[in-house]
Order: C-alpha cells, then structure tokens, then sequence
C-alpha cells in the first residue's frame, strides 16, 4: 500500500504523519481514517476548497484532475502549482508526501 506523508500542521498533525491506504482511496479519505480530521465541509462531493493539500511529492502519481476540481482550486487559499483537493486525489500505488495549507476560505469550521 502506498504511504501518504503528511508534513506537520499545526492543527491537524502538528508532529506530521504517516499513513498507508489502498490505491484508489482519496487523500481526505485516508487522512480521515487515520485521524487526521482536515476539513472537508461539503463531504468530499468536490463542491468546495476546505480539503486543499499541496502535493509535494508524487503530484503526478495521482489520478487525473477534472474540469470540477481545476476550477475549485482556482478559490482555494495558497494554491501552488501542484495544488489538489484531497477528496479528488486518488492514490496510485506509489506514496506522496502533502502539506495542508496553513488556512482555507472556510469561515466556520465544523466537526465530522
């Protein structure tokens, strides 16, 4: 199973993390498995930008970016080059390594 590096965040993983997760399972996905409760406010329906990571190992590993998602990210805080929402990142079989971004456009958080 891939591994999926998270670089520390002061909220979510303040010590980073390593998780592993079948090939075909979204990043938020897999982080919400293990703990790691980054926001995700419209339920992983790709409706929002709360999920964003940026990828910065294994970006072309992951599954294509649709239409949806590439005009989603567009609002997205901190968008980078190799910027994806977790819940449309699908893993492959190779690990990545992401960094969630230290802010997101969501005014209210809310507990999942």
């Amino acid at each position: 199973m891939p591994v999926i590096r998270i670089l520390p965040h002061p909220e979510y993983c303040p010590n980073g993390a390593e998780v592993t997760a079948p090939s075909g399972t979204s990043l938020c996905e897999a982080m919400l498995d293990n703990q790691i409760d980054i926001e995700h406010a419209c339920e992983l329906s790709c409706a929002c930008t709360t999920c964003h990571v940026v990828v910065r190992e294994g970006f072309d590993s992951l599954g294509a970016m649709d239409e949806s998602e590439e005009d989603l990210l567009d609002r997205a805080w901190g968008l980078e080059p190799t910027s994806r929402l977790s819940c449309q990142a699908i893993l492959s079989n190779r690990d990545v390594t992401i960094e969630i971004p230290k802010y997101s456009i969501n005014h209210a958080k809310e507990k999942h």
